[in-house]
């Protein structure tokens, strides 16, 4: 607006006025005083801000919506003079208490009134439209703290000879020092001590990954925290921001022959960090309506499954671990402090062309929060957390990684097994705690990573081989193997019916002409839906689904048991499964009641978690060779059914060794009574296998071809 305009007419003491009278008379529909009982809360807590709604000040009367609309224009102005008033309003209510000493330098110190819920709302990509010095709102992450400094306000100065002092205001952004007194011309010195200043700390704004229009590097800005809000944010932290637009010279003289170059930045008045996680989506009544209707459908899950990739044909229990990944199960904190994660991972491991990459791609459009990356474009610092130098102050400053802005949303990682070790090794924390600590450079620091993780990885050999373990067919470890709750093999094998619906579904996508191509659900609607869940229901599991979970977990410890070829002695016994998937059928079970929007989780939802941790079971814990299930192959590196095989033909080889006149034996005969002694006939080939590992581990030697003697040691 026009500086002629009624409002601008006002003098700063005028404006003082009018703000002391709305923080004093505004009240509620309900006649509650809120800023007044705010003042009494604000001094009672020593606090140096009040918050106010722009809102209210512009519906208090009608004397008061052009000082509103001028506040847009002229923010420095109105934040100085309500400041101002603030402070003398902090004087009149304390009183006589001033004369304590606490309260003396309370009252002494600097207030703000800082301005929220202003008109003039922003995304990253449109600052440079809006005037320099004009008041915004903006919406982002915080990816990059810097250290907490204190910036010069007010400079003083004392001469060295008759002690005259010079106080020096900044004009332009810099000081201008007096050279010498002006009454002997002594030279004059810096008071640090007299001299004023301000907590200052920078920080770095970022477009959030569901506002990055697709395939657009995200935008950011810098802004300026000062004073009491300095410590409001962290890396991670999804922002809404109140500031001035300023100008500062840009670093690099990337306008060199065109002239000075600046940059702009942001003077943030009021931070606020959101509660609601997906505030970003705009359910409406209407909304919420259609999303109940939805719940409501006696093939709810079905239409689920079938919205996710509807263009890849088949894989339909992948499909139903991803929807109940989107879900997720209810993080709950134990009775002693400790925490258990809600949130579901999910690791397809296949051979090239079963459309992984289509499904994670998919998978992170549809949740609310998602966010898609690839192994080798990931390093451990780009997914966790670095400490950066920053150019301006020279300090070292956190910056949040993807696993952080993910929070509490979904981060899908492709090409998973071709990280660097040292890269994966940095998500181990983030898979089981849920958190990132960083202990470099003097910071140290731990950050939310709540994120649910949807992984794809190949074979180490090109196709998986059924013949080995699932830790021999990955190049991943163990440790990072065991934190995932479900772990899928997808294998590409010759199938003509199969094949030929394969074939058909694809060409006629290709075409235009597949119905089935459409996903039942819209994926916006979907996507709502997905986030009214997580925000509204938080099921509870109920004693008949937790009897049956409890039935299977105890039935399938039952199931590692190998005996001979009589049924009778026990050979071995293996772990068909852990507490740690015990674990996961707790939370798909709350993943499948939260999906129907149900607050208790029923035995029909404990069912389908054990049909989807059978699948992974048979898929990635079946042993081939003996039979049974043994899911410490993945677990620990080793499979214990290997292992205990390799120990039997060892200690066979020794006793026969032992028995020989020449220390040596038939290799016909180690394996045909280590095939017996392991139920293996038919399957020589395993016991010809041990021998070869025995002989590379240096345990056994081939003195002849066809005969086996030990090392000695």
């Amino acid at each position: 607006m026009a500086d002629g305009s009624p409002q601008s007419k006002l003098d700063d003491d005028e404006l003082v006025e009018k703000y002391k009278e709305f923080i004093r008379f505004f009240e509620d529909e309900s006649g509650e005083p809120i800023y007044s009982n705010a003042l009494a809360h604000m001094i009672e807590e020593q606090e140096r801000s009040l918050s106010v709604d722009w809102t209210h000040l512009y519906n208090f009367n009608p004397d008061f919506r052009e000082i509103a609309e001028d506040i847009i224009v002229r923010p420095s102005v109105h934040m100085s003079a309500a400041s101002k008033a603030l402070k003398e309003l902090v004087g009149e209510l304390l009183g006589d208490l001033v004369r304590e000493e606490k309260f003396r330098i309370y009252s002494e110190g600097d207030f703000h009134v800082r301005f929220y819920n202003i008109p003039t709302k922003a995304s990253l990509r449109e600052i440079t439209k809006f005037s320099i010095g004009r008041l915004i709102e903006v919406e982002g992450i915080v990816t990059r703290v810097s250290d907490i400094y204190d910036k010069l306000v007010k400079a003083v100065y004392v001469c060295t000879s008759c002690g005259r002092i010079e106080e020096v205001e900044l004009v332009g952004g810099r000081f201008k020092p007096p050279e010498r007194c002006p009454e002997d011309g002594a030279p004059m010195r810096f008071d640090h001590e007299q001299s004023e200043f301000v907590r200052w700390r920078a920080i770095r704004i970022q477009e959030r990954p569901e506002d990055l229009p697709p395939g657009m590097m995200p935008e950011h800005v810098d802004g300026v925290l000062t004073d009491d809000i300095v410590d409001e944010v962290k890396p991670g932290d999804r922002v809404r921001i109140t500031g001035i637009i300023r100008i500062k010279p840009a670093r690099r003289d990337e306008g060199r022959g065109q002239g000075p170059i600046f940059k702009r930045y942001l003077e943030v008045m009021h931070v606020e960090v959101p509660n609601r996680i997906y505030e970003k989506l705009e359910i409406t009544p209407e909304d919420e309506e259609e999303i109940w209707r939805l719940a409501g459908r006696q093939d709810l899950e079905d239409l689920i499954v079938k919205s996710i990739a509807p263009s890849v044909f088949g894989w339909i229990e992948v499909k139903r671990a991803i929807a109940y990944a989107l879900f997720g199960g209810s993080t709950k904190i134990l009775a002693d402090g400790s925490k258990v994660r809600g949130e579901i991972n999910v690791l397809m491991v296949g051979d090239p062309g079963v459309a992984k990459s289509q499904l994670l791609k998919y998978a992170a459009q549809l949740a609310p929060r998602g966010l898609y990356t690839t192994g080798k474009g990931s390093t451990a610092a780009g997914l966790t957390a670095a400490v950066v130098r920053d150019s301006a102050t020279g300090g070292w400053t956190l910056e949040a990684g993807a696993l952080v802005l993910a929070d509490r949303g979904v981060a899908c990682i492709d090409e998973f097994d071709k990280m660097n070790e040292d890269d994966r090794r940095s998500i181990h924390e983030a898979m089981e705690q849920q958190t990132i600590s960083i202990a470099k450079a003097g910071i140290v620091a731990t950050l939310n990573a709540r994120t649910t993780i949807i992984a794809a990885a190949n074979p180490k050999k090109g196709r998986y081989d059924d013949y080995v373990s699932i830790t021999e067919n990955i190049n991943l470890p163990p440790t990072i193997l065991s934190r995932f709750d479900l772990v899928f093999i997808m294998k590409d094998r010759p199938r003509p019916e199969a094949d030929s619906m394969v074939a058909e579904h694809i060409l006629i996508t290709r075409m235009g002409r597949n119905p089935e191509a459409k996903p039942p659900i819209d994926p916006s609607l979907l996507k709502k839906y997905i986030a009214y869940a997580k925000q509204n229901i938080d099921p509870m599991l109920t004693d008949e689904a937790a009897g049956r979970i409890k039935e299977f977990y105890v039935e399938m410890r039952k199931k590692g048991i190998a005996r001979d070829e009589e049924g009778g002695d026990v050979i071995f016994e293996t772990i068909a499964i852990t507490p740690r998937q015990l674990e996961a059928l707790i939370r798909l079970s709350e993943a499948r009641a939260r999906m129907h929007l149900r607050k208790e989780v029923t035995v029909e939802d404990a069912e389908m978690a054990i049909k989807l941790v059978n699948i992974m079971l048979q898929g990635a814990a079946y042993d081939v060779v003996s039979g049974i299930m043994d899911i410490t192959g993945f677990m620990t590196g080793v499979s214990y059914t290997a292992a205990k095989r390799r120990e039997v033909v060892y200690s066979l080889i020794k006793q026969l060794v032992e028995e020989s006149d020449d220390r040596m034996v038939d290799r016909d005969l180690v394996v045909k009574m280590a095939a017996e002694k392991l139920n293996l006939r038919g399957k020589e080939y395993v016991i010809e296998e041990i021998l070869r590992k025995l002989n590379e581990d240096g345990l056994i030697l081939f003195p002849k071809i066809d005969k086996i003697s030990l090392l000695e040691g």
